[in-house]
């Protein structure tokens, strides 16, 4: 039997009387802290009782976090547990009709009111739309609070006490119709359609005078160096009251870890109910300018403003930024380039994924943006998932550029140009004011932070010339100052913003590793490397065995091996070209050989997935300085929402694999590559700061360890440039199955910057052009490794050691791999456990996947909390372990 009827309890309770108030004094911002949760159909919808101090929530759901869906709540409150929703097909066959019906979300909470104070109710986002109701009193409605990324203020002193109840009703949500968080074909929806308070509810205390969110915008001379920096510092000032205030503004810049402040000060008479813009400025001399990881330090400044109305002190805002300068241009081929500080900057990067139930978890977050740095990452695209506002700071403080953007496939690209949309419901003047208060929201979020490179206005299709305006003016109104980019994809543009300069050509699926290379003629090499490829990839990301038993049952396991063809449901959705390994497995059974067992198979699939992703960074690293440049590149995907067997450079529990490895090896910052098309080897600098002589050693050898080639050379190297050097077109002609391809970079001290070994066959893979689709192009004749399947057996040793810092620290271990043998040792994984054997995670790998040539001694390092032993296997050595 469900409750129908709310009861109210016949006391507050002691812990809403004894409660400490929420704030303290003006400028003060708290976050709601908790709620409690339950379904309309049980408590039912009349919110002015709902929202009553000293309601019984005893029967509700009781949730220990600040924002989540349903879902995520759920979950946190252990009524779902994750690792049984995501196994096997367990949330295919999950009841999702409870969230048919709208949610409540409840909180009491204390403040002390007293006469001059304010109180101010924010929202930073509700899915799909909401009403809010405190102490009984009618805040806002759904027709207003609508939209995932929709944001406002209510001033709600006039119904506050100080024992007060906050309810919101969320309304389900369908991504067809609402401006929401969808994941498309990425992975299963969840069972709410993330419905749900997904970022935080905020109450913030002034005076009778408030201050609109800080903006701050920089001006720098180029090319940066030692010049100077003006700095504005810009917000409204509200006056709330029925009489004039005199409003005396005091503001700061500071870096932070400096002596140094820069004061402002300024005063102004503000007429009741009125609302004035300021601005206020500093220079600074000798700034301390925010660069890319891959190019320099990430310094930071706070910025703040106070405001005190007729001699008392009414409120403050505050924010961080860095001073730093982003623009872009078209150059000859209309492809976008980016400029970070003057300087031209190849974007190399992957597109993110939230969480599929929109839990955040900023520790989580800032291991995965390590990951993306240690891959040789320096940016990272958002499309559609704009998520919590710590993802910025972390990538400021990180040094990883951002490229947010609304998404596809959905309301957000319902427009009269879209023919992909099964269902279109275009846009209606309501969803223009959505979309606007949208746009504004997220400026005003974003435009501070120095790691933002841009804002994709569109993803697969360009917003038509109204909306495009309305997002240019919120844009601006906001002093955004890096890029506004029109979409992801070439199809068209609004008037306002012109071409993008982005392809999104695909690829999605396998495609050899000479497609990269393959750029002529441009108008049918679609994902090839030159130009912005702004999502693309050959579909790989295949987890190993310790991650797959986790979400995948024996059958399952089975099934990737004795079914190549069956569709899966940790793939992509049902409906998708991607819901089964078909052009994937036909590319492993065809050049790898068909695999003997669940482990060989696993084996043979991190290889394809090395190979590919090492091609496709290496392809457009090599081709930055082309004649058609390679002017950027997001690897489709970073990670995955979900347990995932593919579309991830690491897993979903943060291990990584093949992917992972070959796509660190094709992005190293000084790097020698193999053209796999042209039989080339390209030079690649991606520093600002590393130059002269460089010595490039190249050996290849047959599978017996026969000598077949060897040369060095002594180069020249330029910051930020890419060239061909060598040609081994002639050298590589004796190849009659297999052979290994090693490259070696030095500097002119003799350290080792790159150590590239590649297999290789009698001949590339044959690629059918002329019937490519959007997300593949066919193989008609594939390149034969199979002699890899019969490689004479190597004897390979492992030694592990602690190694140690100056201050005397653990700085992780070191892993010495020597192979013993005058055969070669192929594709040797090295894997970092803990005591009870599970894989020790977050784990950061020096190299791995290596192959070792005869008699070849390794020296690697890794970093992994609880490191008790590494596994050892390969393809033609003995499984071992080495313990510490």
């Amino acid at each position: 039997m469900h409750l129908r009827r709310p009861l109210l309890g016949l006391c507050l309770g002691i812990d809403a009387l004894t409660a400490a108030a929420l704030l303290s004094e003006p400028g003060e911002v708290a976050i709601i802290p908790s709620w409690d949760i339950q379904s309309s159909e049980r408590v039912g919808t009349d919110l002015k009782t709902l929202s009553q101090p000293g309601l019984d929530t005893t029967t509700w759901h009781g949730v220990d976090s600040s924002r989540f869906t349903l879902m995520g709540g759920l979950v946190k409150a252990g009524v779902y547990r994750e690792n049984g929703l995501f196994f096997s097909n367990a949330l295919q066959n999950f009841n999702s009709s409870q969230f048919k019906v709208p949610w409540i979300y409840r909180k009491e909470f204390s403040l002390n009111p007293q006469p001059g104070q304010h109180y101010h109710l924010q929202t930073h986002g509700i899915t799909s739309k909401a009403d809010i109701y405190v102490n009984g009193q009618e805040v806002v409605t759904s027709k207003s609070q609508a939209g995932a990324y929709v944001g406002d203020a209510f001033d709600i002193t006039n119904i506050t006490k100080e024992t007060n109840a906050l309810a919101i009703q969320v309304y389900p949500t369908d991504y067809n119709y609402d401006f929401a968080l969808g994941f498309v074909d990425w992975n299963p929806y969840p069972p709410d359609n993330g419905t749900g308070v997904w970022r935080n509810v905020e109450v913030k205390q002034t005076g009778p005078v408030i201050l609109g969110p800080l903006r701050v915008a920089t001006q720098a001379n180029l090319p940066i160096g030692h010049s100077s920096a003006l700095i504005t510092l810009k917000t409204t000032v509200t006056n709330l009251g029925d009489r004039d205030y005199v409003v005396a503004l005091a503001g700061s810049v500071s870096l932070e870890g400096a002596s140094t402040t820069y004061d402002l000060n300024d005063t102004i008479r503000v007429l009741p109910k009125q609302t004035v813009e300021v601005a206020l400025q500093a220079a600074i001399n000798e700034p301390a300018i925010w660069w890319p990881k891959q190019w320099g330090d990430q310094p930071l400044y706070k910025g703040q403003l106070s405001a005190t109305a007729n001699n008392s002190f009414s409120d403050k805002v505050e924010r961080t930024f860095g001073i730093r300068q982003v623009t872009s241009e078209l150059n000859a081929n209309n492809d976008t380039v980016f400029y970070v500080n003057g300087y031209p900057f190849q974007v190399v990067g992957s597109g993110y994924s939230a969480d599929i139930f929109l839990r955040w978890d900023s520790d989580k977050f800032t291991t995965q943006a390590k990951l993306m740095l240690d891959l040789g990452h320096n940016t990272v695209r958002l499309e559609g998932k704009n998520e919590q506002p710590e993802l910025y700071d972390i990538a400021d403080r990180l040094g990883l550029m951002v490229l947010p953007g609304w998404e596809c496939c959905d309301k957000w690209e319902a427009w009269k140009y879209n023919e992909d949309l099964a269902v279109k419901a275009e846009w209606t003047d309501a969803d223009y004011t959505i979309a606007n208060k949208s746009m504004y929201h997220e400026a005003l979020m974003q435009q501070a932070h120095p790691s933002i490179l841009g804002y994709l206005v569109g993803s697969d299709y360009w917003p038509d010339d109204k909306a495009a305006q309305m997002y240019y003016d919120s844009l601006k109104a906001a002093d955004w100052q890096a890029t506004i980019v029109a979409s992801a994809s070439e199809r068209g543009y609004p008037k306002i913003l012109g071409p993008s300069g982005l392809k999104m050509a695909g690829p999605y699926d396998w495609v050899p590793p000479n497609y990269w290379y393959d750029v002529d003629p441009a108008e049918d090499r679609y994902g090839a490397a030159f130009g912005f490829g702004s999502e693309l990839g050959a579909g790989v990301g295949t987890p190993e065995i310790s991650s797959l038993k986790k979400f995948l049952s024996d059958a399952d396991q089975q099934d990737l091996w004795k079914q190549p063809n069956k569709g899966l449901y940790h793939m992509s959705t049902s409906v998708s070209s991607f819901y089964d390994r078909k052009i994937y497995n036909t590319a492993l059974w065809n050049r790898l050989g068909a695999p003997s067992s669940l482990d060989d198979y696993l084996l043979k699939a991190q290889i394809l997935d090395y190979e590919a992703t090492r091609a496709q960074f290496e392809g457009f690293a090599a081709l930055w300085n082309a004649e058609r440049p390679a002017t950027g590149i997001i690897y489709w995907m970073l990670n995955n929402a979900w347990p995932s067997l593919h579309w991830n450079l690491f897993d979903y529990y943060l291990h990584p694999a093949g992917s992972y490895f070959g796509a660190k090896a094709g992005a190293r910052k000084e790097h020698v590559a193999y053209d796999y098309y042209g039989k080339l080897v390209y030079l690649i600098n991606r520093t600002l700061d590393q130059k002269g002589s460089r010595t490039v050693t190249v050996e290849a050898i047959d599978k017996n360890g026969k000598a077949l080639y060897n040369t060095q050379e002594v180069v020249q190297t330029e910051p930020n440039t890419s060239k061909d050097i060598l040609d081994l077109s002639s050298a590589l002609d004796s190849i009659t199955d297999v052979a290994f391809l090693r490259l070696f970079l030095s500097d002119d001290k003799n350290t080792t910057l790159s150590r590239n070994v590649y297999w290789l066959a009698k001949t590339i893979d044959t690629l059918d052009w002329d019937n490519s689709d959007w997300f593949y192009t066919p193989v008609t004749k594939y390149a034969n490794y199979t002699a890899l399947n019969s490689l004479p057996a190597a004897n390979v040793s492992v030694t592990l050691a602690t190694l140690s810092r100056q201050d005397g620290s653990k700085a992780g271990l070191g892993v010495v791999v020597e192979n013993h043998s005058s055969v070669p040792a192929f594709f040797i994984r090295l894997n970092l456990v803990n005591e009870d054997g599970e894989d020790a995670l977050p784990v950061f790998w020096s190299d791995n996947y290596v192959t070792l040539w005869p008699h070849e001694k390794l020296e690697l390092q890794v970093e992994g909390e609880g490191a008790a032993s590494v596994q050892v296997s390969g393809k033609n050595i003995r499984k071992a372990e080495a313990y510490l």
